[in-house]
């Protein structure tokens, strides 16, 4: 298929689950959609038979800690939707809409490899049109404390470099870069799983978070060691994690980003301020159209034209 044009789903494809820190059954649906409609979530079974679409855009963020949130809790919200989020903008899919009944998206196992499945049980099509992308001529830059997060500019598609440095012996200190493409992130990516430490479960609980979590859809971290009897699916799961969970925050940018993304200690406020940081300076970013993607930019208002999960084009 073009990497220049939009694409969508064939046709449409459930899941159920529980949310991870609902612990509440919860079922989605994705359906196809035309060209140039972007990704929404469409909240349904609120009180009184409401429904209400969320653009999945990082100005809908309305929470961050331990997971990804957008819309409003008292209006309708949807929680976690970062690990779907990163299935559609590692495959490269634009045009999306996803049905779900509840406040939060289902864990499933913990990773977005469930979604990468779903999505490749009905197949992608193209919308026959072209795509368009965000690229950054600028460096921008989020920083908490010692941890931080930018965007830089880069000529061949969408870079990660992420590093993680945690206290835990288990967890320590990892850093892994690649150049996103669909290819890579069903080898690199799709299967790292969310994980936590035990020592930090009942104060989460306390919190109202991770009511759901289980060692079939979080890989437990004690002091000695990984809990969980399988071990980890890959030796550096817990740094691919975060690039997956990079991978999906980014994709709220609205549009592909073509540039370079590098984190230290990051997580999703970070994420989410590198976006904030990128359009609060028009400077920073050009708009551009398929395969002149390395060229000339796209004369169109950047508002009329969110909505698409980000994609690394084979330039």
């Amino acid at each position: 298929m073009r990497t220049s044009q939009q694409t969508t789903l064939r046709s449409a494809v459930s899941l159920s689950g529980i949310g991870v820190h609902s612990g509440n059954p919860v079922g989605i649906t994705l359906h196809p959609r035309e060209a140039n409609d972007g990704i929404e979530f469409l909240r349904t079974g609120m009180p009184g038979g409401r429904d209400r679409l969320i653009k999945a855009h990082h100005s809908q963020v309305s929470a961050t800690e331990l997971c990804t949130v957008i819309g409003d809790r008292h209006t309708g919200a949807v929680a976690t939707i970062e690990h779907l989020m990163s299935a559609l903008r590692g495959l490269g899919i634009d045009n999306v809409l996803v049905e779900i009944d509840g406040p939060e998206m289902p864990i499933l196992d913990g990773s977005s490899a469930p979604f990468v499945a779903a999505i490749d049980s009905v197949g992608i099509a193209s919308c026959g049109a072209p795509r368009r992308f965000i690229k950054v001529l600028k460096p921008v830059r989020a920083e908490k404390g010692r941890a931080f997060a930018e965007l830089r500019p880069y000529e061949r598609g969408f870079r990660l470099d992420v590093e993680i440095d945690f206290e835990s012996p288990v967890i320590g200190r990892s850093r892994k870069s690649l150049d996103l493409t669909p290819a890579v992130y069903r080898r690199e990516i799709a299967r790292a799983r969310t994980f936590g430490m035990m020592r930090d479960v009942e104060r989460y609980w306390k919190a109202g978070f991770a009511l759901g979590a289980s060692l079939e859809n979080t890989v437990a971290v004690g002091d000695g060691g990984v809990v969980n009897p399988e071990g980890l699916r890959y030796p550096d799961e817990f740094v691919r994690h975060k690039l997956l969970d990079a991978v999906g925050d980014l994709a709220l940018a609205g549009l592909p980003i073509l540039g370079a993304y590098r984190s230290y200690c990051g997580g999703h406020g970070l994420n989410v301020a590198v976006l904030d940081a990128l359009f609060a300076d028009r400077t920073s970013y050009a708009l551009v159209e398929g395969a002149s993607a390395r060229r000339e930019p796209v004369l169109a208002d950047l508002g009329a034209a969110l909505g698409a999960a980000a994609y690394a084009p084979d330039l």
